[in-house]
């Protein structure tokens, strides 16, 4: 391999390096953000509980509010018994007692749901309450373990983009300038190995990118001169191991 080739590898090795650089940087703050989000959904659901919790509540003092109204009736009306002046008197307001108490059973069945309701959400609410606790902890541990892994990916890409713009000044703009738009579409993989198939002439080559055939004048070409030849269907800038 010519020094033309050798140069574009060195550059793709170090392109590839970057590229995995970056991918670990995004992950890391993907890391906070994704626990952040954990955090605001739990807490979307504890505020849900605490709204749950208020209405039951307040269903349940109006039941018993209601109740206590109606207990007073109750009272108002057993009073009234004793005066009654009449058989058919007395019987009517027996009759509005016992309706008012069937009532108030149900009433006070209600308000006791409710209250348990509201118990229960309790309950739940206490739990998320410590969900929440607890992934904030975990967010602080996430943020800090991100602080120090991104200072340390920030030394290595300084270190890295150096070394990059040491490799490109080494090539010609017109290889570098074919290097660079392959690379930007796959990820820092500008070249692919040229694969030799078969025990004996002729030989069929494909290319280690994309795995399509490719015509043997590349490979030829590739043999007797250190240029840049690219892929018929990927674009990438193809090389072959010494000795193939």
């Amino acid at each position: 391999m010519g020094t033309l080739l050798e140069a574009l590898r060195n550059l793709q090795t170090i392109e590839q390096e970057l590229a995995q650089v970056r991918s670990r940087m995004r992950t890391r703050k993907n890391a906070v953000s994704l626990q952040e989000g954990k955090i605001k959904k739990l807490e979307e659901e504890f505020n849900a509980l605490h709204e749950q919790i208020v209405e039951s509540r307040k269903q349940a003092d109006s039941l018993e509010l209601d109740l206590k109204e109606r207990e007073e009736q109750v009272v108002k009306l057993r009073g009234g018994l004793n005066a009654a002046r009449s058989n058919k008197e007395y019987a009517a307001i027996l009759t509005r007692m016992n309706t008012l108490r069937a009532d108030n059973a149900k009433i006070e069945d209600q308000a006791l749901k409710a209250i348990q309701n509201a118990d229960d959400l309790q309950v739940d609410s206490d739990e998320s309450r410590k969900q929440i606790s607890e992934q904030r902890h975990r967010l602080e541990d996430v943020t800090a373990k991100t602080e120090q892994e991104l200072a340390k990916l920030q030394t290595m890409l300084r270190d890295l983009s150096a070394r990059r713009v040491e490799a490109a000044a080494a090539l010609p703009p017109d290889a570098l300038a074919i290097c660079e738009r392959v690379s930007s579409k796959y990820d820092g993989e500008a070249m692919a190995r040229v694969e030799v198939h078969g025990s004996k002439p002729p030989y069929t080559y494909v290319c280690g990118g994309c795995f399509m055939s490719l015509n043997p004048e590349h490979a030829n070409a590739l043999r007797i001169r250190d240029e840049v030849r690219t892929c018929d269907n990927c674009g990438r800038i193809l090389y072959m191991e010494p000795g193939t």
